[in-house]
C-alpha cells in the first residue's frame, strides 16, 4: 500500500467511513451575530460511521487562547450543564488541549453519535482553523474531515 499526505487546505467535506457535522452555538455573546472576546460558545459535533469499529478518535481544532470548559473550572459548571452527548461509542479518555479537543473512543458501532463541548473565546483575531477531523486509529483508510469556517474574534469592547 502505498500513500501520500499533503498539507492542502480542505474545500469541502470527505467521507471516507465517518460523515461530520459541525454546528455552532452561542452560550454568552456580548454582541449578538459577532464573536468577541469573552464570548462563550457550545460546539456541537454529530458524526456518523459507516461500520464498526475500534479505537476512533475525534478533533477538533480550536482558536489560539481560547480554552475548553470543564465542570471542576471554578464556576464552570453553570456554562457546561447544558453539553450533551449521545450514542452507542465508548469514550475511553478525553483530551482538552491549548490546540483542540480530542474524545478517545474505545469502540464506535455504526451508526450515529454526537458530542458536544464548551469553549471561551481569549484572543482577538482571525483564525484560519485546520479541519475538524474523525478517524480510525488502527485503520487510517477509514476517516472523514470537514473544513473549518475562518474565525474573526473581536477585541469585545462596544463602541
Amino acid at each position: 500500500m502505498i500513500r501520500s499526505v499533503a498539507a492542502i487546505p480542505l474545500k469541502e467535506p470527505f467521507s471516507s467511513g465517518y460523515i461530520i457535522k459541525k454546528t455552532v452555538s452561542p452560550v454568552e455573546q456580548k454582541v449578538r451575530g459577532m464573536w468577541s472576546r469573552g464570548d462563550i460558545l457550545r460546539v456541537n459535533l454529530d458524526m456518523e460511521a459507516q461500520s464498526d469499529m475500534t479505537w476512533v478518535v475525534v478533533s477538533d481544532p480550536i482558536p489560539a487562547g481560547a480554552t475548553i470548559m470543564r465542570a471542576d473550572m471554578g464556576g464552570s459548571s453553570l456554562l457546561t450543564a447544558g453539553e450533551r452527548s449521545g450514542g452507542w461509542a465508548w469514550v475511553a479518555f478525553t483530551e482538552r488541549s491549548f490546540e483542540a479537543f480530542r474524545n478517545y473512543y474505545e469502540y464506535v458501532p455504526k451508526g450515529k453519535w454526537t458530542v458536544e463541548y464548551t469553549m471561551r473565546l481569549n484572543n482577538e483575531g482571525i483564525f484560519h482553523l485546520p479541519a475538524t477531523r474523525v478517524e480510525a486509529l488502527y485503520a487510517p483508510e477509514m476517516f472523514g474531515e470537514i473544513p473549518n469556517k475562518v474565525m474573526e474574534i473581536n477585541s469585545g469592547s462596544v463602541q
